[in-house]
């Protein structure tokens, strides 16, 4: 397996493709591009995701920013957008999460952030990159190595900042009492999330939340992968169940019923949140939502229930993270489950989410599987078609030409085309000859029929 970089930074197995002298390379030349970017103030934040190899990753790191001369501020095991909040506020150079995401306990990683508190965009990647492949980072002398601070307070900062939202009525919510199971796969969110959920007065029954980075199970937080948290949900009576990723970007929710709530209804259940209390508030709506291409059109019928328009981006975070920034949206993220307030910081954020999706809830006044059927529903089917001797740029060329005139379309991405009742995503694979399909429609029968006959289409 080789080493992945991309737009996400770098991943890899550990001991195979992530070795240390990978890992040393990379920080150095993110070390260097800080110093020449913030000569007056080259901090980087640093932070890991709990997993078995993160220490070693972690020490490896530090020392090789603090030999570039960079100073480093440690927040130990965290989460990602941890990380992002402390590089924002605090105005550091940059910032690192050790993290390999969803990705097996086997893997790590950097993630490498912006003074912004946003991730790397793709030319900033290109400088990073271009000073590993050029080793041009330059080490510091004895007495210009940068300075180490341990920092273990920002978790608690992260809390109190979801906390000091307007938008949340937090006794309310402690009224509520509802009672939570959380499943945190034994990684960074084991510490924050039932902290948040106390919090906010929730009964927490706290599922593999110990930190050891020994993961009970395969760590994306999928249908296939939560039956124990289903089952543990209907055992408990609780009201619902809760699981974060290793690096608690994503948030994905189980129903009173121990059924899934489906990843994409997480941003949508954000969404019609934020809406409907900027609505209370007496706000206007301009772009007020961006989402990422092949996020659910639900967020479509929701924003258009209070006049709000929704701006779609290629996918990737930084992608949708910066379009908010630039036309100034309040409320966006991923369907994977992930929450984008930039109230609190632009980047997702399953902490984040977490107060959200409780107080929709404690206002709806009903149960999370009620809630859910309270939204605009839709199926998502996927596929992909191997296009052997196509060329995928003729193919989607010859599929834009074919659209209806009721046809919305969107190229930033691949090809999207929506119709009145359903939609579809067609993008092309980076590294092999495929292209990817997500169709979308009322039921699920429809949507898997689309996707069949966008493979004809391609392979016409």
């Amino acid at each position: 397996m080789s080493l992945m970089i991309s737009i996400s930074g770098i991943r890899g197995i550990v001991g195979e493709s992530l070795t240390p002298d990978v890992i040393v390379k990379y920080a150095a030349a993110f070390g260097e591009y800080c110093k020449q970017k913030h000569p007056q103030n080259p901090e980087v934040v640093i932070g890991r995701d709990g997993r078995i190899t993160g220490k070693i990753v972690a020490n490896l790191v530090s020392s090789t920013l603090l030999s570039v001369g960079v100073n480093v501020r440690a927040l130990g095991i965290c989460p990602t957008p941890t990380v992002a909040l402390a590089v924002e506020k605090l105005g550091a150079a940059g910032g690192i999460s050790i993290t390999a995401s969803h990705n097996p306990m086997q893997w790590n990683g950097l993630k490498f952030f912006a003074p912004t508190g946003l991730f790397l965009d793709a030319e900033e990647n290109r400088d990073v990159w271009k000073i590993a492949d050029n080793n041009a980072a330059t080490f510091a002398a004895w007495q210009q190595i940068g300075k180490h601070t341990a920092d273990e307070t920002w978790i608690r900062k992260h809390v109190d900042a979801v906390l000091a939202l307007p938008l949340l009525d937090i006794e309310k919510i402690r009224a509520r009492r509802l009672r939570v199971v959380v499943d945190a796969v034994n990684a960074a969110g084991g510490i924050i999330t039932p902290l948040i959920l106390r919090e906010l007065g929730c009964e927490v029954v706290e599922m593999n939340c110990d930190v050891s980075g020994v993961f009970a199970h395969t760590p994306e937080p999928i249908p296939e992968n939560l039956t124990d948290l289903c089952r543990r949900v209907k055992d408990e009576k609780a009201d619902l169940g809760i699981v974060v990723d290793p690096d608690v970007d994503r948030l994905v929710l189980i129903t009173e019923k121990g059924e899934p709530y489906g990843e994409e209804y997480t941003i949508a259940s954000a969404v019609k949140f934020v809406l409907q209390r900027e609505r209370q508030l007496g706000h206007t709506f301009t772009h007020s939502v961006v989402v990422n291409l092949s996020t659910t059109r639900a967020i479509d019928d929701i924003a258009a229930q209070f006049g709000a328009n929704v701006q779609r981006t290629p996918v990737g975070e930084i992608n949708v993270a910066k379009r908010m920034k630039n036309i100034g949206s309040i409320i966006g993220g991923e369907g994977s489950g992930g929450v984008i307030l930039p109230a609190v910081h632009t980047g997702r954020d399953a902490i984040v989410g977490i107060g959200l999706i409780l107080q929709l809830l404690t206002e709806f006044g009903g149960t999370v599987s009620e809630l859910k059927a309270s939204l605009p529903e839709y199926q998502i089917a996927k596929g992909k078609i191997e296009l052997g001797r196509i060329s995928p740029d003729s193919a989607l060329q010859r599929i834009q030409n074919d659209v209806g005139k009721d046809a919305v379309v969107n190229t930033e991405d691949g090809l999207r085309i929506d119709y009145p009742d359903h939609s579809v995503h067609l993008r092309k694979s980076n590294t092999e000859p495929i292209v990817r399909v997500i169709a979308e429609a009322k039921s699920m029968n429809r949507a898997l029929q689309i996707v069949e006959e966008y493979k004809k289409k391609i392979l016409a």
